[in-house]
């Protein structure tokens, strides 16, 4: 039989089509016969043919891998005698390379113990002196290891020994390779007593790697995934050696002779190295030498007679996709991006600003670009700092270099303006007047033209307009004309695809405003909704997202009849067009409608759940790669030899999933990546909104949700989390609904399994945008699920743990080194510090003033340690907002459940600690630590009852000072409340005489309107107790009525207690009141009858 095989391998080599066919077709019936592995064992040993013996070895490997349980022992061993022996005779590479392939697959199905004989044929080949020999043991080694590391551990030690000697073998470039590689499959399983051998490794690596990339750049890009795992499994082994390996990466990146994929590949280990160990940068003095590689690869000019990917001339790519493209220009530019989210701003533009502005100088349109994507990488991370001290300087940089005379320039103008419009909010708004008119200007120059940079004008326009609010107006109608007549008129349906885009960040800044063009826009989406033709496709896909954004914002009245229709159409693309874009884009319409007409979902839930159901399990869109050996197999299947059904699904059963076929990868299109993170974010969101009526499907959507909070792709795991807490969310509401007890218990074990999950991320998760989302998620839960989502004994020490790890910078998203509790630290690290605090108050309101005393001893000092003078603003607003806001809950769950005294005397123990740390914020420079800190004052006071009493004279001197000399409106407002809290909480210590005009004096409140409750019914409370003052005022106080009363500045609660209050002064006082009244201006005397009469 064995030469009866060797024939047909050797005819699957032919380049006849026919010839192979039928040669696959004798191999599936040869498979059929049970001496067809010892027969493959001798063509590979024995054959002439060096093609053939691959051919053999890799049929052999695909055989056993399903059919291993099956061999009979004898033929088990004599395969394992052989594969070594084949391992020691063979001399084509090739060959080798399948032989170790194979090897490493009997090591997955037979243990170590049971094949000493491969032990000892590494250690020998390994350790020989002849270079081939050890090439080939380091060969096999890299192959099982990869395969199953684990068996290897007690070895690890004497493996690492062995690296020592085998990087420094640099003559043998694959034995360099192969010993790296071993190294990359062992990172994940280093234990704590190799570290320091690892650690020994790191400068041989390096030169090494140097080495390599002389023989094989391939080869040495792959190499450098050692450093990927390293850092990810065990960061201490490469932090001794951080200057070095830094200085490395930049040697590689600055190398223009060198190929693009090994200098990129450096740049990426640079970038994962600053996300893990920012502050290690900052110490070691290496932010200098990182820029100055940096900003030379950015401004290169690409080959002559060629383009960037961002700027050429074409329509049909996303801008984000051109952005991410595989050049070391742009890795250098993601480098930037990381160092601005992971460094702290200030030192970051220190260094920076002088090359950047450098840039903008020169006469080279490249480098005036590498500018200007600088400025667009800062956006993000050092958001804040912009907006304090460069924004107006920056936004002139841009608005000059729209009218370049070089397009690249001005494509990274729109691009950088843009990204501050996404990431600079509310501010950059304020520049509308400025800005429009630039950009409406450019729009019209280009109009009707082709090309990567209308999409960029499209792309600067639709973020800066998206958050407006009523300051699109003026431009409403200029703005709506040019879109409907790019819908109508334009021949091109990427033009059309960017006004359907615009017109949704439109629609977002508008809302009702948009009323006067929503038909004729709505009459054009309808016609692209129901076209078929695929050139319209992405057309389609914008149209539904424009559509959703509609159904949200235009309002519920508007939007409500179209609602059906629109769930139809939704249901119709989905049956007809399989593309997993149009999918997301229908499942995002169907959350939307979810939110203006759950009803016109409930007869459709069945389908749409099963629907978003099927994307969450789908595997479409996951590409296997193949190794190269196997590609002449891929006719054959092996499943068609089988003629033992059972015992194949047995097989399939324990079998490896990972070994049926030679993959070397995957990968998962994003549109897939895309589709399950926006079917996680639509299921909840239907849930919610749905209530009771999505009871029937809650069950099977969250196990499919939740089995996504481990996927690989961050975006899929944010959404997966955010999905459970709105599932959380959504059977607390129907609890509070139908409060049965089956209900309640139900939510209880939603929550018994979603808080674990959250807990364990944000101890663990690497990512800290995911991180950020669990806690934003989690901080929503505990708003809306309040004491039940504590219930469970220990949850709540659980919670506090996870936030005070935060505060500490404890989890494993953190950089864990601290350099002393002034350190500045960068603005995303504060951000994650403060999502983590805004749990603090809910937790105190859901547990109440004597459950949470304890804790809130406990967060204390961390919250003091960062309102020093001595930190950053950023860090002594959060602190002081935090205890402030946890003040006030505290004092308002107190009330609620009618228990101030135990408020104020749980509170009452803190107040000496915490008083003269928040008077100190009274005076702070910055407005909002002042704003904060007078709220914070208030909120002491109400929650403390009558324990500050002897204060009250030193804190209202304090008070006046400020009134006398503050300018800032919030602050302002921020006073009126707290003296509002202190003349409610202990009346006959403020002398009400002079502190009610002042409070008059400063209404109504201008910007921090949720304090109009607290300040309005003060002034009720002082009518009840001060009468006579308060009509001595009459005339100030019915002026500031007539401002408040039927606005949306008050609540409908602090509405009523107005309306009470001045039909009593109507009533008592009706000389003095209508005499006041006809001395209004006609507008508010109507507002003030308009109430009296129960109208307002």
């Amino acid at each position: 039989m064995t030469d009866q095989l060797e024939h047909i391998l050797s005819q699957l080599v032919q380049p006849d089509n026919a010839i192979i066919q039928q040669a696959t077709a004798q191999l599936k019936q040869a498979f059929k016969d049970p001496a067809v592995i010892p027969a493959l064992c001798g063509v590979m040993t024995a054959s002439q043919d060096a093609q053939v013996r691959q051919f053999a070895a890799v049929m052999l490997r695909m055989r056993i891998s399903k059919h291993w349980r099956k061999l009979a022992p004898h033929i088990k061993e004599n395969l394992k005698a052989v594969v070594l022996q084949a391992l020691q005779q063979e001399t084509e590479h090739k060959v080798r390379h399948s032989l170790s392939q194979l090897a490493s697959v009997l090591v997955r199905r037979e243990s170590l113990d049971h094949w000493p004989a491969l032990l000892n044929f590494l250690n020998q080949s390994t350790k020989s002196a002849n270079p081939q020999e050890r090439q080939i043991g380091l060969l096999v080694l890299s192959k099982v290891m990869d395969s199953n590391p684990e068996p290897f551990r007690p070895h690890y030690k004497e493996l690492l020994k062995l690296f020592g000697s085998t990087l420094e073998d640099h003559g043998n470039a694959n034995a360099m390779f192969y010993s790296v590689q071993t190294l990359s499959a062992m990172a994940a399983f280093l234990g704590a007593e190799e570290l320091n051998l690892t650690r020994t490794l790191i400068p041989k690596l390096m030169v090494a790697i140097k080495h390599l990339i002389q023989a094989n750049q391939v080869q040495a890009s792959e190499a450098m995934e050692v450093f990927d795992e390293l850092m990810e499994n065990e960061m201490p082994i490469i932090v001794p050696h951080v200057s070095e390996f830094v200085r490395f990466c930049l040697e590689i990146a600055a190398n223009a002779a060198l190929d693009d994929g090994v200098r990129v590949k450096a740049l990426s280990c640079l970038r994962f190295l600053i996300r893990l160990k920012g502050k290690a940068i900052l110490k070691q003095k290496l932010l200098p030498p990182i820029l100055q590689v940096l900003f030379p690869v950015m401004s290169a000019a690409p080959p002559h007679g060629e383009e960037d990917p961002e700027d050429l001339d074409t329509e049909s790519d996303e801008i984000e996709d051109k952005l991410e493209a595989h050049t070391p220009k742009h890795y250098a530019a993601q480098v930037i991006d990381m160092l601005a989210l992971h460094l702290p701003a200030e030192k970051l533009f220190n260094q920076l600003t002088p090359m950047t502005e450098a840039a903008l100088r020169s006469e080279n349109p490249y480098h005036r670009k590498a500018g200007l994507m600088c400025l667009a990488v800062l956006a993000e991370g050092c958001a804040d700092h912009i907006r304090q001290k460069h924004l107006p300087a920056m936004l002139q940089v841009m608005c000059r270099s729209l009218g370049d005379e070089s397009q690249v320039v001005r494509n990274a103008a729109l691009f950088a303006l843009g990204q501050f419009s996404e990431h600079l909010q509310p501010d950059i708004s304020k520049y509308s007047d400025e800005l429009m008119p630039l950009l409406l200007n450019y729009l019209s120059g280009i109009d009707g033209r082709k090309g990567g940079h209308v999409t960029k004008a499209y792309y600067a326009l639709e973020n800066f307009v998206e958050n407006l609010g009523d300051k699109i107006e003026p431009y409403l109608p200029t703005l709506m004309e040019r879109m409907l007549t790019s819908l109508t008129c334009a021949q091109s349906i990427r033009i059309k695809e960017l006004s359907v885009s615009a017109i949704g960040a439109i629609a977002n800044a508008a809302k009702g405003a948009l009323l006067p063009y929503f038909q004729p826009v709505i009459d054009n989406l309808k016609g692209y909704l129901v076209n078929t033709c695929e050139e319209v496709r992405s057309l389609q896909i914008q149209s539904l997202e424009t559509l959703g954004v509609l159904a949200r914002t235009i309002g519920k009245d508007v939007f409500c009849p179209l609602a059906v229709e629109c769930v139809q159409l939704g249901l119709n693309l989905s049956n007809t067009v399989d593309d997993p874009d149009l999918r997301r884009c229908t499942y995002g319409l169907f959350a939307s409608l979810s939110t203006v007409s759950p009803a016109s979902l409930a007869p459709h839930l069945p389908t749409i759940t099963t629907l978003m159901l099927m994307s969450l399990k789908s595997t479409e869109g996951v590409t296997a790669h193949l190794t190269e050996e196997s590609q002449p197999f891929l006719l054959l299947d092996d499943d068609d030899v089988d003629d033992e059904n059972e015992d194949s699904v047995i097989e399939d059963v324990h079998g490896d999933p990972e070994e049926e076929r030679d993959v070397a990868g995957f990968s998962v299109e994003n549109a897939y990546i895309d589709e399950k993170e926006d079917a996680c974010d639509a299921l909840g969101e239907i849930s919610f909104h749905s209530g009771s009526a999505f009871l029937p499907y809650i069950e099977s959507c969250f196990q499919e949700v939740y089995k996504m909070h481990d996927f690989p792709h961050e975006n899929v795991r944010k959404a997966a989390y955010d999905g459970m807490g709105q599932f959380c969310r959504t059977l607390h509401k129907v609890w509070k609904e139908n409060p049965t007890e089956l209900n309640r218990e139900a939510l209880q074990q939603l929550l018994s399994m979603v808080f674990p999950a959250y807990l364990k991320a944000v101890k663990e998760e690497r990512d800290r945008q995911v991180v950020m989302s669990v806690l934003e998620t989690m901080n929503e839960m505990l708003k809306d699920c309040g004491a039940e989502a504590i219930r469970t004994p220990g949850r709540l020490d659980q919670i506090c743990k996870a936030i005070r790890d935060i505060l500490q910078k404890k989890a494993a998203c953190q950089d864990g080194e601290d350099y002393g509790e002034d350190e500045q630290q960068a603005e995303f690290d504060s951000m994650l510090q403060e999502y983590a605090g805004e749990g603090i108050p809910l937790l105190a309101l859901a547990a109440g003033p004597q459950e949470f005393a304890p804790y809130f001893a406990g967060f204390l000092p961390l919250l003091l340690a960062k309102a020093k003078s001595s930190c950053t603003v950023a860090d002594r607003s959060f602190s002081i907002g935090t205890i402030a806001e946890t003040l006030q809950a505290l004092g308002g769950v107190a009330m609620g459940t009618g228990g101030m005294a135990e408020s104020a005397g749980v509170v009452s123990r803190f107040a000496s600690k915490l008083l003269p740390v928040l008077m100190g914020g009274v005076r702070d420079e910055d407005d909002e630590v002042r704003s904060n800190s007078v709220f914070a004052v208030g909120a002491l006071v109400e929650a403390s009852g009558e324990a500050l009493t002897l204060d009250y004279p030193a804190l209202l001197g304090v008070f006046s000072s400020l009134v006398s000399r503050e300018t800032n409106k919030r602050v302002l407002d921020n006073v009126c409340a707290a003296l509002s809290r202190m003349t409610v909480c202990n009346l006959p210590c403020v002398p009400v005489e002079q502190v009610f005009p002042v409070l008059l004096r400063h209404l109504p409140l201008k910007e921090d309107l949720e304090e109009n409750t607290t300040v309005y019914n003060c002034l009720a409370f002082m009518y009840s107790k001060k009468q006579p003052l308060v009509i001595q005022h009459l005339r100030q106080v019915l002026n500031v009525f007539s401002e408040v009363l039927g606005t949306e500045q008050i609540k409908p609660d602090t509405q009523n207690t107005l309306v009470m209050v001045l039909q009593d002064i109507a009533q008592r006082y009706p000389q003095e009141f209508q005499s006041i009244v006809m001395s209004l201006p006609a507008e508010r005397a109507a507002t003030l009858a308009e109430a009296l009469s129960g109208d307002a």
